[in-house]
C-alpha cells in the first residue's frame, strides 16, 4: 500500500511524539535539566507544525485518506493526553514536593475523559453511516492545548531565568486554566451535537 505526503508527516509526527515522551520521561524536578526540557520543546513544536502541515497537504491536494482520518487524531491524542500525563506525573515534583508544571491530576483525567467521549461519539456515527468532522471548538482546543504544553516546558525549563518570572508562572496558570474549559466547552459541545446519537444508542 502506497501512503501519500500527508499520511508520511503523519507518520513522522508519531515517530517524534515517540522520541519526545523517551526525553520527558528523563526529565525529573528533583535534579532538573533545563536542556532536557528545551528539547522536548523543539521536538514538540516541529510536531505540532507538522500536524498543521499535513492536514493542509491533504485538503489542497485532494488526498483525504480512510488512514489519515484515524492516524491524525490518534497521534494528536498521544501527543497531548501523554504529555499532560507526565506533567501531572512525579517526574515534575520538585524537591520541595511541588508539582512545578501547575497541571493537576483531575485536569488530565478531564483531558483523557473528552478525548475518549468523542472518539466514541465519532466512531459510533461513522458506523451509522455520518459524518462527523472535527467542529470549531475541537480544533480550538487543539490549539491550546498546544500553546499551553509548549509554554509549561519552556517556563518550568527556564524557571531561573525572566522566563520563569512570576508573570511568566502566572501566564503558565492561565494557560492551565483556559485549556481546562475550553476542553469542557469542546466536549459540552459534542455531546450537544450527538444527542440524537446517544438518543438512539440509549433504545432497548
Amino acid at each position: 500500500m502506497k501512503i501519500n505526503i500527508p499520511n508520511q508527516i503523519t507518520l513522522a509526527r508519531l515517530v517524534l511524539t515517540i522520541v519526545f515522551f523517551v526525553l520527558l520521561v528523563q526529565y525529573d524536578a528533583r535534579s532538573p535539566a533545563p536542556g532536557l526540557l528545551n528539547a522536548c520543546f523543539v521536538l514538540f513544536v516541529v510536531a505540532a507544525l507538522g500536524d498543521v502541515l499535513d492536514g493542509y497537504l491533504a485538503r489542497r491536494q485532494n488526498q483525504v485518506t480512510s488512514l489519515g482520518r484515524v492516524l491524525d487524531p490518534f497521534v494528536d491524542k498521544v501527543m497531548i493526553c501523554g504529555t499532560f500525563v507526565f506533567f501531572a506525573s512525579n517526574h515534575f515534583v520538585d524537591a520541595a514536593d511541588r508539582n512545578v508544571s501547575g497541571v493537576e491530576a483531575w485536569m488530565v483525567v478531564l483531558i483523557l475523559g473528552r478525548e475518549l467521549l468523542v472518539t466514541g461519539l465519532r466512531g459510533f456515527s461513522e458506523a451509522r453511516g455520518e459524518s462527523y468532522a472535527a467542529a470549531l471548538s475541537g480544533k480550538l482546543k487543539m490549539f491550546i492545548q498546544s500553546v499551553t504544553v509548549g509554554a509549561v516546558l519552556v517556563i518550568v525549563a527556564n524557571a531561573d531565568t525572566a522566563l520563569g518570572s512570576p508573570s511568566m508562572q502566572q501566564l503558565k496558570t492561565v494557560l492551565i486554566w483556559l485549556t481546562v474549559v475550553v476542553t469542557t466547552i469542546s466536549m459540552l459541545q459534542y455531546l450537544i451535537r450527538s444527542k440524537h446519537v446517544l438518543a438512539e444508542a440509549s433504545r432497548p
